[in-house]
């Protein structure tokens, strides 16, 4: 189809470079989940630098508050900005979201020299919501971009986009875990990120977009809310997509806090290691599209979610750790993509505000699970010590098995979700089927 630009200065109806939007969205979508995983490869700094001062019976719960208010304002932003584009336009959308990830990231580095005592927490919460505030305004972006430029091949394409998110994961671990090795003080690890989220911000300026009506195929905001209106079935998948981001996105973050201690290893090796599975394993979903359908994929993916998180629980060594952690990497892979694309099949009126909704339903619930599971480990710990005055007192090899028991609780926790998951896409699939005959 004919897609005009934002820019009209030559003309309506020029063919796009695809190729040089789908790098901006590759390269703002790395940026972003560099973010994401550079913020688990030092939880433990901001921990120890700024939270066990503060209150040490509850820092691993702010820490997890810290944590997921980045994806409550991926959340909020992804679900006002989608219905939107069409007037903060696709350029504006990520030129914002760089310069807010450079913003967020430059606030962590800083806390120490800007805040002090107590409102250094709300200082890290804003940072950590401002970088989630970025985060949103990319995949606001890419998503009905990437739909729009490939419209028969929806599922391969957003799959092929989303592996860069893992490489993201990936490059944000290892720069956590290089800056450690060198020696060098953390706060300067986001610099290289804050340099490509730079080059995104330039390149944005430069490249003229589609324009968003023709992204959206001219569907008005009345016409999508509709949509959504009359089809409440939406809302199961909505249901859904917190459960299925829940699963990827909440270990994601306390992969290395909780399991460093205990399996003989950093647990960011883990989370890079998974990472570069879904990169590899997310190339192929088309062919495995094909064979299992997309909601078979889902069903699969599913179990070995739930058989992955009940092995991290369970994990000593880190045979054991990478065992486990192979099962919740090919069962987390295919999700996030292979959802959004389902919904935009089956609901295709919907239009961006479908993309809104999905994403910014997965966000939230990682916001309310991250602390929680801090929560779960506090209190599992305390509970396997003896007291906070007992575990106070422990150190070295006494401390493994409090650190055992908390991690244990707060996997298993969340193992609960995708186990639930089984049950829902297998009746899905039955009823689809139902429906063919």
């Amino acid at each position: 189809m004919d897609v005009g630009f934002e820019s009209n200065a030559r003309g309506d109806g020029l063919e796009i470079r695809r190729n040089r939007i789908f790098l901006i969205m590759i390269l703002s979508l790395f940026a972003a989940a560099g973010t994401v995983a550079l913020r688990a490869a030092i939880a433990s700094h901001i921990r120890a630098d700024f939270l066990d001062p503060l209150d040490p019976l509850h820092a691993s719960e702010n820490l997890g508050s810290v944590l997921g208010t980045a994806f409550a304002g991926f959340s909020v932003t992804l679900l006002v900005v989608s219905p939107l584009l069409h007037i903060i336009t696709m350029r504006r959308a990520l030129i914002g979201a760089a310069s807010l990830l450079i913003i967020g990231m430059a606030l962590v580095a800083g806390a120490g020299l800007i805040a002090q005592g107590p409102s250094i927490l709300w200082l890290l919460t804003f940072a950590t919501l401002l970088q989630g505030i970025g985060w949103g305004l990319v995949e606001a972006v890419i998503n009905p971009l990437t739909s729009s430029l490939y419209p028969d091949e929806k599922t391969h394409w957003l799959n092929m986009l989303h592996a860069w998110y893992p490489a993201g994961i990936v490059a944000g671990s290892l720069l956590g875990l290089g800056i450690d090795a060198v020696g060098i003080d953390w706060r300067w690890s986001a610099a290289p990120l804050a340099a490509i989220a730079f080059t995104v911000l330039l390149l944005a300026l430069r490249e003229r977009f589609p324009a968003a009506t023709d992204v959206t195929q001219g569907t008005s905001m009345r016409e999508m809310l509709a949509a959504v209106i009359r089809q409440p079935s939406i809302f199961l998948w909505f249901g859904v997509m917190t459960m299925t981001a829940a699963t990827e996105f909440a270990p994601g973050q306390w992969v290395d806090f909780a399991l460093s201690s205990i399996v003989g290893m950093r647990g960011i090796l883990l989370l890079i290691y998974v990472s570069v599975l879904m990169f590899v394993m997310r190339h192929f979903a088309g062919p495995l599209v094909k064979r299992l359908s997309n909601v078979g994929l889902l069903f699969t993916c599913s179990i070995f979610a739930a058989l992955g998180l009940y092995g991290l629980s369970l994990a000593d060594s880190p045979f054991t750790a990478f065992a486990a952690a192979t099962a919740w990497g090919i069962g987390v892979c295919f999700f996030w993509p292979t959802m959004l694309a389902t919904v935009a099949e089956r609901y295709p009126r919907g239009g961006t505000l479908v993309y809104g909704l999905m994403g910014s339903a997965g966000a939230v619930a990682t916001y309310i699970v991250l602390p929680q599971l801090g929560r779960i480990y506090d209190e599992a710990k305390l509970a396997a010590a003896g007291g906070a005055e007992q575990l106070a007192q422990l150190s070295g090899e006494a401390l493994q098995a409090p650190l055992r028991a908390a991690a244990t609780a707060s996997f298993q926790a969340v193992m609960l979700i995708p186990l639930a998951l089984v049950l829902v896409f297998g009746f899905i699939a039955v009823n689809d089927w139902r429906r063919r005959r």
